[in-house]
Formats: structure tokens, C-alpha cells, sequence
């Protein structure tokens, strides 16, 4: 006999019954008072039911597990039974997660890494085959992964979607290459990176089948993209937040929320610990008077339906039991999550979560082996002109700006550092040599071997004698956040597995990236998350100048531009 069926008919008892639940229904976008019968990992039905196992929900209202459409993990510096843990308290029962930050730094052996590590978990994590390991032709991984490696991630079922697309230069231009990674994935999500791609650059990019786009920051591209067949993934993260100015997508036609999907993309566990993760988003939301019910689409249906997982995103017969029990009504921006249900089964309540024995899933045993750090006379620069090119941070977005300024203007006093990235994979002691402005620092300096995506080492600092300390304890440790004041270390946070992550609990993470912060303060430094604001500046693939160890890049003029402009 079928039980589910039965159970469904309501011939047997089921499994587990909530009873008196008030279901949030994300396809009538309405309430529905009812009990939701589980027979397994399965809802068999919603109506009124009797089960071997009760529990009351008490009219609480009940929303489906919140997912969330892109994120890197490595990016919390938490490991993935740490990152779920950090997570499911939160709601959060599915993530799409794009490794290509590990990937970069260990090949495949990274990937196998975050695959093993989410086994088990209670969680779901499907993880996207990382398509640009270089992200571009300007940037020095550990190892290129081309379109055999995409196609092997596929045969061994390591991926479910293709991880996003960054060379955007590459797929307009028809490069063979690029092409040839979105044909070995074959007919599975596809999914995007289009920063300022528009007009009939965006059709050549559409033709090749990727279909959704997370770097939208300005309104009128999200609504060409979006006309164009794009789903819109919103990014709200810690340091780059787009939500609020792409709300009027919703606002001007709710029906849109059907092509749109709030994600973290970048995120860290500070931010997990201290503000949470999508049901942030969710409160961000409803502060901005977006209705419940379609913001709640956002993060659950609509992301289910993009990733074609159609077990999931909703409370139906047929669906994975997969749910969260708030506390009270959502009203106003009140959304807070009392517990958290996965396959049918508690996984989280009242801010406790499980808790796994991280160190039995070990992590690759690549080294960092950097003995070339350049000396303070090699990073000094020589006036070869009396302009030169300076990276123009812009708070709240991942877009920098090109900067033409006087090279003597080049000083502390002026908010400007001198910046280095130094390659860390082979050894080889190249390095690039820039200024950026808008960290603030104004004496010291910062490292870290988080700096997207080869994670090449990188320095800022006001002085080089701090530099070249930063870099020296950085490559001593193996990896992870440094702050040097002259010869002197001011703070520190080993990351053990491949420079980005290491074994700590969410909460360990949270403050010991508290006190990095603390210490990047002590030096001047008055924007919020330094460490991952300074871990993008290497990103070739985001408008305008960029820092390699190749260099200053553009993406958008070319590739390499020089320092020195006249």
C-alpha cells in the first residue's frame, strides 16, 4: 500500500502532524488554518489529521524553509557543518552555494572538500561547478579548471547548477573557452554575473542560455535584465546591499516577484550571528512595506522554481517538510524564527541549533608555502609621471571607481593607501602595485589571503614598513586577516583551510573577525567590514579598477592599465 497516499486520504495516521498551524501559502499569498500531515520526510497533506507524533503549533504562523539562491560559504569563513549550524537557526533549510572561492586556491581538491563537508548535514547545500577558476585571464589561481573539469563536476554529481558566469567579456565576445564551460554543464541552471551589461552586449550574453544576474545596482538595468528574460537575484550582504534600491521592481508590479529572488552572495558569520540571514532580509522587507506574502516568495518559492527543485519553496502535499514556526504574527518587520524543520524533523529552536564534530571532515592538507615577500625598497614606487590611476571605494557597492590624482597627493592624509598583491599559489614573488582611496587608514596597515577570487596575499597600508609586516605574518601563518603598525603586529586570525576558512563555531568566527575589525579601527579605518570591502579590490571582473598581482585591471577597458597615467 502507498502511505503516503493513504496517509493523504487519511485512512492511516501519519508520521508527525502539526496541528493548528497557520500556513503562510506562497501561491494564494494567503493564510490557511490547518494541519500539515508528514508521513517521512514528506507533507501528505493539509487539511485536518490525526498522527502517531503531535505537536501544537498553537496558531503560530508557519512559513516554507527559507533558501537562499547564491552564496559563498567560504566567505563567512566558516566551514559548511559550521555554516549550517549558523544558518538553520535563522529558518534557512537550502542554499546554493558557488565554491569557486576554494576552488581557486585548491582545484578540485577544494570542490570534493565542500562536497564531503555538506554530506549529512541538515541542511541541503547544492553547490554550482565554479565556471571561472581564473576568474578572468588577469587573475593567478592554483590551478585553471576548464570545460573537461566543469563536465567531470557534472559526471560526478559534485554540481547541480553552473556556478555564476564572471567573464562576461569572454561569453559577448564568443570566446571558445567560455562557451565551451556553458556546453559541458548542459541542461541545468545557468547561472550569471553581469555587472553594467546592457543594450546588445546583454543579448549576446543572454544567447549563450544564462539566464539570472546578481550584480544588478541600479534599477534601470534590473528592469532591462528582467525584461530580457534575467531572474533578478537582489543581493543583500554584509558589505554590498542592493535591496532597498531594487524594491521598486516589486513595488511597481508585485507579479515581478516571480522573477526575483533575494540572495547574500557575499556574507559573514559576524553578520549571520548578529543579524541573521534570510529572515533578515525578510525583516529588511517588510520595513520597506513590501507585502509578506511576496516577500516571503522571494525567499522561498521563487528560488525553488529558478533551481528547477520543485520539492521545495512551499507548504503542499508531495513537498519536502521542510519549514520554519515564527513567533508571532509577521507584522510590521516582526519575523523571528522559533524553530526550524528539515525532512519532517526539528532541527532548530530558540537559537539552538546541532552542533557536528567539524574536525572528522578534514579539509585538503595544501599548504601556503609564500617565502618571496618582496623587500621595502622593491614596493617602492618611483615617480614616473605626475597622475596616476587610484581605486575609488565606494561604500555600500562592490563597483570601485577609476581615480586620476596627483602622485603627491598620494598620502594617508588624503585617505589614500598604497596597495599590494602578492602571489601566493606559486611562489613565483610577483606582485602588483596600486593606491586606493576611501579605507580611511591612516597609519598601519591591513592583509588578508581573502581577496576574491584567486585570493592572491593582500596588503593596504599607510607606510611600507607595515606592508611588508603584514605580508611577512600572513605568509607565516598560512593565511588569513593581519594588522601591522610598523614592525609591530597588532592583530591577527590564522584561517587554516586554504586561507579562508578554519575550525571554529559561528560564534568564535563572529568575534574574532569583531576584534580584527577593532584592531583595522584602531588604525583609522571608518567603513564597515574593511576586511571584505579590501577582499574585492582583486575581483577583475567587477567595474571599474581593479588590483592583481598582474597589476591595475579594468575589465571594461580591456584588461592591464598602467599606474601612471601622465
Amino acid at each position: 500500500m502507498n502511505k503516503l497516499a493513504a496517509i493523504a486520504r487519511g485512512e492511516i495516521l501519519a508520521d508527525l502532524v502539526i496541528k493548528n498551524a497557520k500556513i503562510a501559502n506562497v501561491f494564494t499569498l494567503t493564510y490557511e488554518l490547518a494541519d500539515i500531515a508528514i508521513y517521512g520526510s514528506t507533507i501528505a497533506g493539509i487539511g485536518r489529521y490525526d498522527g502517531k507524533i503531535i505537536h501544537d503549533a498553537k496558531g503560530k504562523v508557519l512559513v516554507p524553509g527559507l533558501i537562499d539562491g547564491h552564496v559563498h560559504i567560504e566567505d563567512t569563513m566558516l566551514t559548511p557543518p559550521n555554516f549550517a549550524q549558523a544558518v538553520s537557526v535563522h529558518g534557512t533549510t537550502t542554499v546554493f552555494a558557488d565554491p569557486h572561492e576554494i576552488a581557486n586556491c585548491l582545484g578540485m581538491s577544494g570542490l570534493d572538500y565542500m562536497f564531503k563537508a555538506s554530506q549529512g548535514l541538515p541542511i541541503d547545500i547544492f553547490y554550482g561547478a565554479p565556471s571561472c577558476v581564473p576568474a578572468s585571464e588577469y587573475e593567478t589561481p592554483y590551478d585553471e579548471l576548464d570545460m573537461t573539469a566543469i563536465k567531470s563536476m557534472f559526471e560526478k554529481n559534485l554540481t547541480q547548477h553552473l556556478g555564476e558566469m564572471m567573464n562576461f567579456p569572454a561569453v559577448i565576445n564568443g570566446d571558445p573557452e567560455a562557451w565551451g564551460k556553458i556546453l559541458a554543464a548542459g541542461n541545468v541552471p545557468l547561472t550569471g554575473h553581469a555587472p553594467g551589461v546592457t543594450g546588445k552586449s546583454l543579448n549576446a550574453y543572454l544567447s549563450s542560455g544564462i539566464n539570472s544576474d546578481h550584480e544588478c545596482t541600479d534599477i534601470k538595468e534590473a528592469r532591462e535584465k528582467l525584461s530580457r528574460g534575467m531572474f533578478i537575484m537582489i543581493r543583500e550582504g554584509a558589505s554590498f546591499n542592493d535591496l532597498r534600491t531594487l524594491l521598486p521592481l516589486i513595488r511597481e508590479n508585485p507579479l515581478n516577484a516571480a522573477r526575483c529572488m533575494v540572495v547574500s552572495d557575499d556574507i559573514t558569520a559576524k553578520y549571520l550571528v548578529e543579524r541573521g540571514h534570510m529572515d533578515e532580509k525578510m525583516r529588511i522587507m517588510l520595513r520597506e512595506n513590501i507585502n509578506p506574502f511576496i516577500a516571503l516568495r522571494m525567499i522561498t518559492l521563487s528560488p525553488a522554481e529558478y533551481f528547477r527543485l520543485n520539492n521545495r519553496g512551499s507548504i503542499a502535499p508531495g513537498k519536502i517538510a521542510d519549514f520554519a514556526i515564527l513567533e508571532n504574527e509577521i507584522i510590521d518587520e516582526n519575523f523571528t524564527v522559533q524553530s526550524t524543520w528539515k525532512n519532517g524533523r526539528l532541527i532548530a529552536k530558540d537559537d539552538d541549533s546541532f552542533h557536528l564534530d567539524d574536525t572528522e571532515r578534514a579539509a585538503p592538507t595544501v599548504k601556503i608555502h609564500v617565502k618571496n615577500i618582496p623587500s621595502i625598497e622593491q614596493i617602492k614606487v618611483n615617480p614616473e609621471g605626475k597622475i596616476i590611476n587610484v581605486i575609488g571605494v565606494t561604500p555600500g557597492t562592490v563597483i570601485t571607481k577609476t581615480l586620476q590624482i596627483p602622485f603627491e597627493q598620494a598620502t594617508p592624509e588624503n585617505d589614500i593607501a598604497k596597495i599590494i598583491v602578492l602571489e601566493r599559489h606559486h611562489d613565483t614573488g610577483r606582485f602588483g602595485i596600486g593606491f586606493v582611496k576611501g579605507l580611511g587608514l591612516s597609519r598601519g596597515a591591513l592583509a588578508s589571503s581573502i581577496a576574491h577570487d584567486a585570493h592572491n596575499f593582500l596588503a593596504a597600508g599607510a607606510d611600507d614598513t607595515s606592508i611588508i609586516t603584514a605580508l611577512t605574518k600572513l605568509a607565516e601563518m598560512g593565511g588569513g586577516l593581519v594588522t601591522a603598525d610598523g614592525k609591530n603586529i597588532t592583530g591577527c586570525l590564522a584561517l587554516s583551510i586554504a586561507g579562508l576558512m578554519g575550525y571554529f563555531s559561528p560564534e568564535q568566527t563572529s568575534n574574532e573577525l569583531s576584534k580584527m575589525e577593532l584592531c583595522a579601527q584602531n588604525l583609522g579605518v571608518k567603513i564597515p567590514h574593511p576586511f571584505m570591502v579590501l577582499s574585492f579590490l582583486q575581483l577583475s571582473v567587477i567595474p571599474e579598477l581593479r588590483i592583481t598581482d598582474l597589476g591595475y585591471v579594468d575589465i571594461t577597458k580591456g584588461g592591464v592599465q598602467k599606474l601612471f597615467v601622465r
